[in-house]
């Protein structure tokens, strides 16, 4: 029986001669022998920070992709559309980069403002790096293609980190004598931290 109702009719006082009589409605539930409870929806797991990092910078670059003019194709991608990505997030850097003209150039910490850009650190860009390599093969594309594994890329890099290194007088070598002591670096100056969300801006 689904969605019963039935209905008691009884004396409200006035006797058998009574006109006047009162109802009560009671639903019953439907039975339960064609109603099965739906088994609980599992919840995926929750992805950790570098996962959830790599996805947004992996959609950002297929979006930068899909922008240019004309848009190019994943499979079509090679070492210098991934450089130019690299520049183009110059714009969205926090790290003040001195020129060989300004007075401050050299100074890890400087005593004043200067007119010099802000760039991307080369330790955000490593990393980012890292995690697009990681996320090109997940998503299907071949090792031997991996545009984000050319040695093209490990020399800007290397080019970016030596001359942020001049720029602010920063010596890395001497960082990486420290970490071997130390878990965690005891300066921010090296680089910012590796985790960094990047602002798209579409054309």
């Amino acid at each position: 029986m689904s969605n019963d109702q039935i209905i008691i009719e009884g004396g409200g006082g006035g006797g058998e001669g009574s006109l006047s009589r009162s109802s009560t409605t009671i639903l019953i539930a439907p039975s339960n022998d064609h109603h099965h409870q739906l088994p609980p929806v599992p919840v995926p797991p929750q992805l950790s920070r570098y996962e959830s990092q790599k996805r947004r910078d992996w959609n950002t670059f297929g979006q930068y992709l899909k922008n240019q003019r004309p848009p190019v194709p994943l499979s079509q991608c090679n070492y210098n559309h991934v450089l130019e990505f690299l520049r183009y997030l110059d714009q969205f850097g926090k790290t003040k980069v001195h020129l060989h003209g300004c007075p401050f150039f050299g100074q890890p910490e400087p005593p004043g403002p200067c007119t010099c850009p802000l760039r991307q650190a080369w330790g955000s860009l490593d990393a980012l790096i890292g995690r697009l390599r990681a996320a090109y093969e997940e998503n299907g594309g071949l090792p031997e293609n991996n545009p984000f594994a050319s040695g093209s890329i490990r020399v800007y890099l290397r080019e970016v980190r030596d001359f942020q290194a001049k720029a602010r007088g920063i010596s890395y070598k001497k960082k990486k004598k420290k970490r071997k002591m130390q878990n965690k670096p005891t300066s921010s100056n090296a680089h910012e931290p590796t985790t960094t969300t990047f602002q798209f801006q579409s054309s």
